[in-house]
């Protein structure tokens, strides 16, 4: 039988991060995975977006962790030498009604503590973003975009460094509260492996709630409803139109922040996601909703020709609120809150989970300052 003093499970974004930090107190670390390659599912999957922090409802934790993650993210990639590139981005009204709600967002920004926003008027749009319709927007100036394969690559080496390491193709079956820490059973492909550990950090992005459903002994009333909800991109033939990631106003219900439009760091210009809850994950890109796509686009970017549009990929964020329910903040369970000593569960690190994942892993490893 294997011990070790940590085991992560999840190898995405948030939980290299995490396994990344607590190496970095000296303890041996390990990061399981049920694919073969870290950053599979929700972390490469996404808009790629280091997001400001504005939309999210005061003292929540969306709010605290994505202003702190911001600037960790950005002090990070360029002491690290991850690509990114601050290029800015505009919420935009694209009728009178809408321009209400970029007053919210605004006050809302101010309160969350990003106090860069400016309005632009629909002169300055037209001269700064030509091929935007808009009466009225707001500049985020400190957005941006990451590979986020080169910085869960970044994190992986800082974990190997400190003596860490990641496995893949470990599907964990079930996990036993022992008197000193946890025993996992894990499904390799060329049989079983079970180890123990100290502390047990369950970062299983769309998996979490499985995992946490797999330990003998917890409270699983604790463990909150888990919703796919798939979001669909479309890549745009030719060269950018835009100068910086176009957002429409957002979504009403809270699920999304509109079809919008970035641009990676090769030039590719993406739209998406929209907002289709599903019961099981399907990572294919549905046609029938290419004509949505047009029509969501045309709204601020009327000069999309017919044909430009192709099918990208699929992402799935894993909600914690249903369809007509209010929006739900992450979920960081720590033993203050479920009773077990050395274990973390994460719920619902949809976006910004990318953008906050250095300010997460701070406030998990603080959360288990006792063990290190």
């Amino acid at each position: 039988m294997d011990y070790l003093h940590t085991c992560v499970i999840g190898g995405g974004v948030v939980g290299l991060a995490i396994a990344r930090s607590l190496a970095q107190s000296g303890k041996d670390v390990m990061v399981l995975d049920r694919d073969l390659k870290y950053g599979q599912g929700i972390s490469s999957r996404n808009s790629e977006v280091i997001h400001a922090g504005i939309y999210y409802p005061r003292d929540s934790l969306k709010a605290s962790l994505c202003v702190r993650g911001k600037a960790l993210l950005y002090e990070y990639c360029s002491a690290h030498n991850v690509a990114f590139r601050r290029c800015g981005k505009l919420i935009v009204a694209t009728e009178q009604a809408e321009e209400d709600e970029l007053d919210r967002i605004m006050k809302q920004g101010m309160i969350n503590g990003v106090d860069d926003l400016e309005y632009w008027s629909q002169e300055k749009i037209k001269s700064e973003e030509p091929d935007v319709r808009a009466t009225l927007a707001l500049l985020s100036p400190s957005t941006g975009v990451i590979s986020s394969h080169d910085l869960m690559t970044a994190y992986l080496a800082d974990l190997e460094t400190a003596g860490g390491m990641f496995i893949g193709g470990a599907r964990v079956k079930a996990i036993e509260i022992k008197d000193d820490g946890y025993r996992v059973h894990c499904e390799i492909d060329d049989g079983t492996y079970d180890f123990c550990c100290t502390v047990l950090v369950n970062s299983a992005g769309l998996g979490a709630q499985q995992i946490s459903h797999a330990i003998d002994g917890s409270d699983h009333s604790l463990i909150p409803p888990l919703y796919y909800v798939k979001g669909s991109y479309f890549t745009m033939s030719g060269k950018p139109p835009f100068n910086r990631l176009i957002y429409p106003v957002p979504e009403k219900s809270g699920a999304g922040l509109g079809v919008h439009a970035t641009i990676d760091l090769a030039g590719q210009v993406k739209f998406g996601p929209d907002v289709e809850y599903i019961k099981a994950e399907d990572y294919t890109v549905s046609e029938d909703r290419l004509d949505a796509f047009y029509e969501a686009v045309r709204r601020y970017f009327p000069g999309l020709a017919d044909g430009q549009l192709t099918p990208g990929y699929v992402g799935i964020r894993p909600k914690l609120q249903g369809p007509g329910d209010s929006v739900k903040d992450y979920v960081i369970q720590t033993p203050d809150e479920h009773g077990l000593p050395g274990m973390v569960h994460l719920y619902g690190i949809e976006s910004p989970g990318l953008t906050s994942s250095l300010a997460i892993a701070e406030y998990v490893t603080n959360s288990l300052a006792d063990f290190y």
